[in-house]
Formats: C-alpha cells, sequence, structure tokens
C-alpha cells in the first residue's frame, strides 16, 4: 500500500534545444557546395497533470531531477532534428505547484486531466544553411541549442473533498466514513488510528456523487503543531461543509465543539463561515431514544443535530439527507438530472 506523502520538494529539468548542424554538400556534379546544415530540435517540455487515480505524492523523490528528452542534432542536406520528447508527470487532483525560491503557488491542480507546462524545452539551433547570404557563401558556424528551463518546485497536496470529517480521535470519523462511502479506512479501538486523510465517494439516488474526507483526529493545540492536527489541516480547507463528530457518550460536547472550532479559527477563519452539521455518534451504547432526544435538544442551540450510530448504521440515511441539504441548499451544487429511460 502506498504512503500517503503530501507534499515534496523536487526539481524539473526541460530538455535543452539540439545544436544546428555544420555540413556542406558534396555532389558529383556541383562544383561549389554550399552549406546545407539543419536545424536542431526543440528540447521536450515537461508537464504536470492531474490524474484522480493518484491519491498521494508518495512515488516523487525529494530533490531528485525529473527531466524531459533533449532536442537531437540537426543534420546534412538541411534535416532538422527531431524536437525532444515531452515529459508528464501525473499528480493529485488538488495539488499546488509551489516556487519554493519565490514561494509563489505558480499553479493549482483543481480538475481531472488538467495540464500545466512547468517548464519549457530550449530551442534548437540553427544549422550553418540558415546563416548563408550574399556576403557569406560558406558560414563554418552553427548555433548550439539554448538549454531548457529547470525550476525547483514544493507539490503540496490538499484533499479536494465537498465535505469533511471532524473530531476528536475515537470520534468513529473512519467507522462514518466507511459506512456512508466506497472507503476502508483502517479502524481500531485505539487514539489516533487515523494517521492519514482518508477520502470516499457517496453515490446518491439521483446518481449525484460528491465527496467526503476523514481528516486525522484534532486535539487543542493542533493548528500550533500538537498532535497530528497541524499536518492534515490543510486538508479541510477547500471542503464545501463540515461534519463536526462527537461521541456521543461524552459529557463536554460543547466544550470539545468550541475546541474544534478554535482550532479551525487559528488554522483558518474561513472555516468557521462553511456550512455544518454537528453529529452525536455512538448512540447504540444507551439505546435509549428519550434520552437521545434530551441530548439532541441539550445542543441544538450549537446548530444542526443529527443523532447516528454509525457501526450499528442507525440514522444513516437521516445523515446522508442532511447533507444533500447542507450541499445543494446552502452551497449551491445542483444534483444531476436523473438519466432518462430508453424507449423500447
Amino acid at each position: 500500500m502506498s504512503k500517503f506523502i503530501d507534499e515534496v520538494i523536487i526539481q524539473l529539468k526541460a530538455g535543452d534545444g539540439g545544436p544546428g548542424a555544420i555540413s556542406f554538400r558534396h555532389e558529383k556534379f556541383a562544383e561549389f557546395g554550399g552549406p546545407d546544415g539543419g536545424d536542431g530540435g526543440k528540447g521536450g517540455d515537461l508537464y504536470l497533470i492531474s490524474d484522480l487515480a493518484v491519491q498521494t505524492l508518495d512515488k516523487y523523490i525529494p530533490l531528485k531531477i525529473y527531466k524531459s528528452n533533449n532536442g537531437v542534432h540537426g543534420g546534412a542536406r538541411n534535416s532538422s532534428g527531431a524536437n525532444g520528447e515531452d515529459l508528464y508527470l501525473k499528480v493529485p487532483v488538488g495539488t499546488q505547484v509551489i516556487d519554493e525560491s519565490s514561494d509563489e503557488i505558480i499553479h493549482d491542480f483543481t480538475k481531472e486531466n488538467e495540464s500545466y507546462c512547468v517548464v519549457k524545452g530550449g530551442r534548437g539551433g540553427k544549422g550553418n544553411a540558415f546563416f548563408k547570404s550574399s556576403t557569406h557563401q560558406t558560414p563554418r558556424f552553427a548555433q548550439p541549442g539554448e538549454e531548457g528551463e529547470i525550476r525547483k518546485v514544493r507539490l503540496s497536496l490538499k484533499l479536494l473533498a465537498d465535505v469533511g470529517i471532524v473530531g476528536l480521535p475515537n470520534a468513529g470519523k473512519s467507522t462514518l466514513l466507511s459506512k456512508i462511502t466506497h472507503a476502508h479506512p483502517k479502524i481500531a479501538g485505539y487514539a489516533f488510528t487515523t494517521l492519514i486523510p482518508n477520502l470516499g465517494v457517496v453515490t446518491r439516488e439521483d446518481e449525484r456523487r460528491y465527496t467526503i474526507a476523514d481528516i486525522p483526529g484534532i486535539i487543542e493545540g493542533a493548528s500550533k503543531g500538537h498532535g497530528l492536527g497541524l499536518s492534515f489541516l490543510k486538508h479541510i480547507e477547500r471542503v464545501k461543509g463540515i461534519i463536526y463528530l462527537f461521541d456521543g457518550a461524552s459529557v463536554d460536547i460543547e466544550d470539545e465543539y468550541k475546541m474544534l472550532q478554535t482550532e479551525l479559527k487559528s488554522y483558518n477563519k474561513a472555516l468557521l463561515k462553511k456550512p455544518s452539521i454537528i453529529v452525536l455518534n455512538k448512540i447504540d451504547v444507551w439505546n435509549d431514544d428519550k434520552f437521545t432526544k434530551e441530548l439532541v435538544k441539550r445542543y441544538s442551540k450549537l446548530g444542526e443535530v443529527i443523532p447516528i450510530s454509525a457501526q450499528e448504521e442507525i440514522n444513516l440515511d437521516k445523515l446522508l439527507n442532511s447533507i444533500d441539504e447542507l450541499l445543494i441548499k446552502k452551497v449551491n451544487v445542483k444534483p444531476k438530472k436523473p438519466r432518462a429511460k430508453k424507449k423500447k
């Protein structure tokens, strides 16, 4: 299984242009052979291209130089050299390309199959035929090819999810994700089981699909680097809505909610403006409808509250309906129209 790597620094080098040729015609019936050196080929460009099948940057070796091909030398008889082959490197959707020297974001991959030329190949050199003139009949020189561009970049992945699930360790985020999507995150009964963000896809009856990300457990001080939160808080920046997930048996849900909001605000205050749902998990532990209703009433001042049991799959349809409302009504994500049935 691939290791989840969401940031790496690499060097990209475009191909050098091929040098022009120095050549003269040597034909049996030509008393004076003129210059016929062809131009060199252009160096290959280097592109990054986004691919949904790629979910991590683990295949890139830090500081390795990834290089496209050089252009080919020009030849005799005015033959131009072939252009160097372009190189395409695949990255996950959501990858930002940052110039390491200026810290400038030079491209942000937000769609699938999006390509971006990071470095351009050098031009091929002109052969000596190019320099022939009425005053210079036999030029004995040609141009060298230009060097291809080289650039050190930082690839930084920020997951592109519609909804992010945040909560303390052991709130049940991974279990919930596995029950409502096709994701298969690692699940166990101890803190910080989730060491990487997990992404799953929800498919609804009207064929609408949206993605949900399980963000590793956030603890107090996460925005300052405590625990695991700082490494993964960036993966919630792009979401359209947030699910705050709590262990319903906790006695301090209101304090936990305030702490989570404080950490999100400290990282990026815009996160608090995103529409959200409060979910109380593990209601199967007490199996008492009356007590569940009391909890919902108690915390309703914080926002919309949905009681569920992810493990026992209780109220998951209700939660998904609320997520539908969150996405469609509050952030204007229109559902796809059902396909028309073919007439027989």
